[in-house]
């Protein structure tokens, strides 16, 4: 039978416009953690938990900003798989396409576990003993799913993946609706805790407790959850290839949600420090806050607690519904981003070809039913698959540390007479360096174990590639090494830097003492920084990719 003309194949439809995309990354931002993300920030810097959320906030703004230029360069969907392949070629395109594939599949099935643990919690709140369990407690301390939980939880994904098969301009419009209610509830819950709690002398920092706190908002950083707050930015990175109008729309809503996400977040941790009861904290200061009574017994919902505690009875109803809504809301907003890079990777071959296929109303469709079966795998009740979503999710700041070395590179490549920028980071030799710097502390500080776990995953999948290519009469010179070989010093670099540094801070042997790690990793990441931009592919190379991907 005949191939179809190009010109019939179902295509993406452009018909996400700027508020769609703005809620989409948005809702990423307010995920599952914006309950517990205070009470987390200020046991380890107490009040100076604000400088966390603002310093995180700026960091990823950074991050954001040079999204923002690459996206509205090539707005395409699945983005970031692209970018990659356009400045050092297939190799390090396959090596950052399995990270971004675990980190993204993993979070729509974490997100539904999440909602269904506050809602086992609402549930023992509120006294309802004729709903069986969703969720036990494992080995370690794991939220493990019941097989009541279990059922749910699939039906809960499989309802997300059907929605997303309806097109882009239904996913936009469910979007645009919980974003609506996801900015209201944080924003609502932020003024009701300072008004009621006024507790202005908990944001007084004591003399002693001073250096504690001040290295505490460095660990709170990865630790409390702040930058990985922030990284739901790329929803509308992702989504590109459907916007409307890419060159005004992107920039509009990755940098937006950033700014709104740091505005909102800042507000909850000032509400959530003037609520906290002087009396309890004088008895347990900011260390030891999750053993404070009414922390302890809802400590999967401080905000909750917090409020149940100032009277606010109505509003613990409220940010328990919330607290099953929200995760709802973003693991819906991953599952079709999700099903955008998958797509992406193969239309790049990365993968077969056959996840590229588009319905009829332009769904990645295959793509999506292979998002939905890996989600179905992370939700099984086993304590060593619940540790590694918690994992990937933590580290998957590296699929987008390698966004300024693409920028630079391709300034580079591409110059901006021949191909203009509809958004263009300002200063970018200054600050895409800068922003490397800052993407590598955020995986330092996500410590060591965390980062043993990645290499050994990458190894695994990295081995088997390299068997796989063999058997099929791919030689070892074939494979693109000259533009990623520095990946494997930077890696092994990064797991060196924690294996030496802070025991507290990262779980290393402590051989160098914050602040002076801090220095290091960062002399070392520019290093990386000018090996990698050095390593990029040939002008040829690139023109060559773009004309076959018709960017």
């Amino acid at each position: 039978m005949a191939e179809k003309p190009t010109d019939s194949l179902p295509k993406l439809r452009r018909e996400a416009g700027v508020i769609g995309l703005l809620y989409a990354s948005l809702g990423a931002i307010i995920g599952s953690g914006w309950l517990k993300g205070p009470l987390n920030a200020a046991v380890h810097a107490g009040p100076l938990s604000l400088f966390s959320w603002l310093i995180g906030g700026v960091a990823i703004l950074l991050l954001a900003m040079v999204y923002a230029e690459l996206a509205t360069l090539f707005p395409k969907a699945g983005a970031v798989v692209h970018f990659p392949r356009l400045s050092h070629g297939s190799l390090l395109a396959r090596i950052w396409s399995w990270i971004l594939f675990l980190a993204y599949v993993s979070v729509a099935p974490a997100e539904v576990v999440a909602s269904l643990n506050y809602l086992d919690v609402m549930i023992k709140h509120f006294a309802i003993h004729w709903i069986p369990p969703f969720i036990y407690q494992g080995a370690g301390g794991a939220n493990l799913l019941t097989g009541t939980g279990m059922i749910i939880a699939i039906i809960l994904l499989a309802t997300f993946t059907l929605l997303n098969f309806l097109g882009i301009k239904w996913a936009m419009r469910i979007s645009n609706t919980a974003g609506w209610w996801k900015l209201a509830i944080p924003l609502l819950t932020a003024v009701m805790l300072l008004t009621a709690g006024h507790h202005w002398q908990n944001f007084h920092i004591n003399p002693a407790d001073s250096r504690t706190q001040i290295e505490g908002i460095f660990t709170s950083l990865s630790t409390a959850g702040v930058l990985f707050s922030f990284l739901g930015f790329r929803q509308a990175v992702e989504l590109a290839g459907e916007s409307n109008n890419p060159k005004r729309n992107i920039p509009i809503a990755v940098i937006g949600s950033v700014v709104i996400g740091l505005l909102i977040y800042l507000l909850l941790q000032a509400g959530f420090i003037a609520s906290v009861d002087p009396h309890t904290l004088s008895k347990t200061g900011w260390a030891k806050l999750t053993t404070a009574g009414y922390l302890a017994q809802f400590g999967a919902a401080p905000l909750a607690a917090a409020a149940q505690a100032l009277g606010l009875i109505w509003l613990t109803f409220i940010l328990y519904v919330d607290a099953v809504i929200s995760p709802g809301g973003t693991g819906f907003i991953y599952v079709t981003t999700s099903a955008r890079v998958i797509s992406a990777m193969g239309s790049d071959g990365l993968i077969h070809k056959v996840f590229s296929r588009l319905s009829r109303s332009g769904v990645p469709w295959v793509a999506g039913i292979l998002a939905f079966a890996v989600g179905v795998i992370f939700l099984l009740p086993l304590p060593s698959w619940s540790q590694l979503v918690g994992y990937i999710s933590s580290v998957s700041v590296l699929s987008y540390g390698i966004g300024p070395v693409v920028l630079i590179s391709l300034r580079k490549l591409m110059p901006e007479a021949q191909y203009p920028r509809p958004f263009r980071l300002p200063a970018a030799h200054i600050l895409a360096p800068i922003t490397f710097i800052i993407s590598n502390l955020m995986i330092y500080w996500s410590g060591l174990r965390t980062l043993e776990i990645l290499l050994i995953a990458l190894a695994c999948i990295f081995t088997a590639f390299i068997i796989w290519r063999l058997i099929n009469g791919v030689s070892l010179r074939q494979m693109a090494w000259r533009s990623a070989w520095w990946v494997v010093p930077y890696l092994l670099g990064l797991l060196v830097l924690d294996y030496i540094g802070p025991h507290h801070l990262v779980g290393g042997l402590n051989l160098i003492p914050f602040p002076y790690d801090t220095l290091v990793v960062a002399a070392f990441s520019l290093a990386i920084f000018y090996l990698a931009v050095q390593g990029s592919v040939s002008v040829e190379e690139l023109e060559t990719y773009i004309a076959n991907q018709e960017l």
